[in-house]
């Protein structure tokens, strides 16, 4: 895929998938989405989406011991800020997962690229890209920042790294702004963003509603509560 061809809606697959790394529900989205699409039988098209937290909920640095280093949130957007943390780290310790709250609000432009580069090697790389690079980042073991510690994750993964710096300088860089662009373009706004028939669905609370119609429609549509699977949501 180029800039030339990439098409926000468009895929070969029956659903697209947008994930943001430092995205905490996206985080906790991605194993019930992986499961359901297994019990389907289906593929997914799996799409980075690089958002800009500190548009609509300021920024903030923490220090090592957790204390608030800087900051240039509204007190409403510290609530909401930490609401989500609470509520993502409930529902990841369902699944085993640890999740600790971000030093920063990371630009995760990088490993973005990385997860690109990984996915032009075939899914099953992509995916075990993804299963090092999560749970690294999520325990504050991973910098995305970092073009030696994304181009370890890619080799640690299996993948072929060699031109991977030259790519995050060049092509890389490219085809991630151009990319971006179209996706805020379209509409596509949150994480995880699931796209079926020509429809954006927002939060995995959605799971069974997509999972309905990749099903046929059969019966009445369900509700779109989750049970024991706990809210979506697109912010990190």
């Amino acid at each position: 895929m180029s800039s030339e061809t990439f098409d926000p809606w468009r895929s070969d697959l029956p659903l697209i998938v947008y994930l943001d790394i430092k995205s905490p529900y996206a985080f906790i989205a991605r194993e019930p989405t992986l499961r359901m699409a297994a019990e389907v039988g289906i593929g997914i098209d799996w799409r980075p989406l690089t958002l800009n937290i500190e548009s609509y909920l300021g920024s903030a640095k923490l220090d090592k011991s957790g204390r608030v280093e800087s900051s240039e949130r509204t007190p409403e957007q510290w609530a909401r800020v930490k609401y989500a943390y609470r509520d993502a780290r409930r529902y990841a310790g369902e699944q085993g997962l640890k999740l600790r709250g971000t030093e920063k609000i990371w630009d995760t432009s990088l490993v973005h690229m990385g997860f690109w580069w990984a996915r032009l090697q075939g899914d099953a790389l992509l995916q075990r890209f993804l299963d090092l690079v999560y749970p690294r980042f999520w325990v504050r073991e991973f910098d995305a920042e970092d073009v030696n510690v994304v181009t370890a994750a890619l080799r640690d993964a299996g993948a072929d790294t060699d031109g991977f710096e030259d790519y995050v300088l060049g092509e890389g860089r490219e085809f991630h702004e151009v990319s971006q662009q179209a996706i805020f373009d379209a509409g596509i706004f949150g994480v995880p963003g699931y796209l079926i028939e020509g429809e954006y669905f927002f939060g995995r609370e959605h799971l069974p509603m997509i999972r309905w119609m990749l099903e046929g429609r059969e019966g009445p549509p369900p509700d779109v509560a989750n049970p024991g699977r706990g809210p979506g949501g697109a912010w990190s």
